[in-house]
């Protein structure tokens, strides 16, 4: 699956990041300006959406972590959208499943509260 990322702002300063493909060395910089972008422009809720992701590596978490501190220092959140096991694990295994909120689906991560 070829890589995309697109970001969509949706109301009450909330983007909607939504990725496909793998995120790695190469792709993760787009992932990276569109964090960027979207907390420049104002959000103060980031929706990572990981659903139609294939694979992602330690750059990508970096990535995640990066749009994590630069939102949270304007007051924000970080919310990921994940289901699949593959990329679950990962999340557990590098203790970021306690770091990020993980939730199954948009509504979720529309509807969560820190």
């Amino acid at each position: 699956m070829d890589f995309s990322v697109t970001s969509t702002r949706l109301p009450d300063d909330v983007a909607l990041i939504a990725v496909s493909g793998e995120i790695d060395v190469y792709t993760a910089p787009a992932l990276r300006e569109q964090l960027v972008d979207a907390v420049d422009d104002g959000a103060r809720r980031l929706i990572v959406d990981l659903g139609q992701v294939d694979f992602m590596d330690s750059t990508a978490l970096g990535v995640l972590v990066g749009g994590l501190k630069r939102v949270r220092a304007v007051d924000g959140d970080l919310v990921v959208v994940c289901t699949a096991d593959r990329l679950l694990k990962t999340f557990r295994i590098t203790g970021l499943a306690e770091v990020f909120p993980i939730v199954p689906d948009l509504p979720s991560a529309r509807s969560w509260r820190a």
